[in-house]
């Protein structure tokens, strides 16, 4: 089994997926099914919105049973929560002998067989990949695109386009080049085949496995170096952690392009920031001239996304057709980046009635949180900025607890709630809970306030935002923020104000 790689032709082919609702697993399900493969799959009985992507396939889940094991399968794929001692479907693969290849093994093998880009960083890998393939439906690019969530704006004449305007987590334009959002968990990303890269950022992160940040920084260099004689380094000049990881490798290997991006960069990708209007942030780059690009998803960290994956885009198809110059793109990369709308949790809008805005964001780390608010801020002037925020995992908050205490700034009106734990860790080692990211945050903010579980909430804020506030005369924007569940907060917020049955 050890020998064992995904062949380049999958037409016909059956494999399993063991956790097949995985957000990750559903969007390379979505590969493999425009591949030709024949994918089953199981997990557990809760609904997901992944369970749309999938019947979007033609695939229902099966809960977890042996029986679900057959002679006939090429292969078992399998999330990282899983193991051959805790699911009996990985110890009937086992038994039989049949081969499993980790999420991250399959999709590293199924990028060997393309020309592949990985899109890498602590923060915005996914929105970046979304902005790549939302870019590329412009272009004739032979190209698939694998995103860590739903991207409102994939679409075309898809399998997928059944979900409507909710997205795919997939784009699939031919099978020459692949994107594909690669994960420094666990250093998941090294079975990735890269020519290109795209670094947004790097600093201190999943402390459980990265300790410090020398640990994290050390996977990140690494990975970099993975890339071919030659190979393209595409890094965010205005992020210290990018840059220093961008000269480590350079060390390693004087070999690897570099090429910048940002408002401190030099060359082609030098951002300069336009005015936000009319609900939308407008930029200019340096190599495109007086060309006007615009988002109408709020932040300027969006703007380095947009930068990063206009460069991408730019170098992807000059490999695919040489002669193409930039003033011959620059009105379809920017007709492309305007027709972006974000993806599923990333700045998602849950709901607008009169003069309130409720939003929902995966942000968790506090330099997400702290440039995602201040992007809200800009966005929605003279509107009162309410976040609730669910911390996840008692070791991030544990490691960063002043800097989450202090990420809020931006906002009006702080909620905060008990930590979303994570089974791979313990709880009571971390000497931190809900409570304990509550008092600190009271230092740096006037208005906290904190229930232990997050529908205790809901009471309260409906009445607040359906009263408004006098002091803001514009509304009120509501964000749910974090990797926890608080989002079903604003969810039931919604449901409630909109009257919804």
């Amino acid at each position: 089994m050890k020998d064992f790689l995904l062949p380049a032709d999958l037409q016909g082919l059956h494999i399993h997926f063991v956790g097949i609702k995985g957000t990750g697993m559903a969007a390379l399900t979505e590969i493999l099914c425009q591949r030709g493969a024949r994918i089953t799959g199981s997990d557990v009985a809760d609904t997901f919105y992944t369970d749309q992507v999938l019947a979007a396939c033609g695939i229902t889940a099966s809960l977890f049973n042996e029986a679900n094991i057959t002679d006939d399968l090429l292969c078992i794929i399998y999330s990282s929560a899983y193991n051959k001692d805790t699911n009996c479907e990985l110890a009937e693969a086992h038994r039989r002998n049949i081969p499993c290849l980790l999420y991250s093994q399959a999709l590293g093998q199924l990028s060997a067989h393309a020309y592949s880009c990985g899109i890498a960083g602590v923060h915005g890998k996914t929105t970046t990949t979304g902005l790549t393939g939302t870019i590329l439906q412009q272009f004739d690019l032979p190209v698939q695109v694998l995103a860590g969530s739903l991207i409102s704006s994939f679409g075309g004449s898809k399998p997928q386009d059944s979900l409507g305007k909710q997205g795919s987590c997939t784009l699939s334009q031919g099978t020459e080049f692949f994107v594909a959002e690669t994960c420094e968990y666990q250093r998941h990303f090294m079975d990735f085949h890269p020519k290109k890269i795209i670094l947004t950022s790097v600093e201190s992160d999943h402390q459980d496995f990265f300790p410090t940040y020398e640990d994290i920084l050390s996977a990140f260099v690494d990975y970099i170096c993975l890339l071919p004689e030659n190979g393209q380094l595409i890094y965010c000049a205005d992020d210290a952690g990018a840059c220093e990881a961008a000269a480590l490798a350079t060390k390693k290997r004087p070999d690897i392009q570099l090429l910048p991006y940002g408002e401190t960069a030099e060359g082609a990708y030098k951002v300069r920031f336009g005015q936000v209007e009319a609900g939308c942030q407008y930029f200019y780059l340096a190599g495109f001239g007086e060309q006007a690009f615009r988002l109408e998803v709020p932040g300027r960290h969006l703007v380095l996304n947009a930068a990063a994956a206009i460069a991408m885009s730019v170098e992807l198809l000059k490999v695919h057709e040489p002669s193409l110059t930039n003033d011959a793109l620059a009105q379809r990369l920017a007709s492309g980046l305007a027709s972006f709308r974000g993806g599923k949790r990333r700045s998602e809008l849950v709901g607008r009635k009169d003069k309130l805005v409720i939003l929902d964001d995966y942000a968790h780390h506090p330099t997400a949180i702290k440039t995602t608010l201040e992007g809200y801020r800009a966005f929605y002037p003279g509107y009162k900025l309410v976040v609730d925020f669910m911390s996840h995992t008692y070791t991030r908050t544990a490691a960063l607890l002043e800097e989450f205490a202090s990420s809020f700034g931006a906002a009006d009106q702080v909620i905060l709630h008990k930590i979303y734990g994570s089974a791979r860790e313990n709880a009571s080692a971390s000497g931190v809970d809900g409570t304990t990211l509550y008092q600190a945050t009271c230092k740096y903010h006037p208005n906290v306030r904190y229930y232990q579980e997050i529908l205790d909430a809901a009471q309260d804020l409906e009445q607040e935002l359906v009263q408004g506030d006098p002091q803001f005369p514009q509304g009120i924007v509501f964000v749910t923020m974090g990797a926890g569940d608080n989002w079903k907060l604003g969810r039931e917020l919604w449901r409630r104000l909109a009257n919804e049955k």
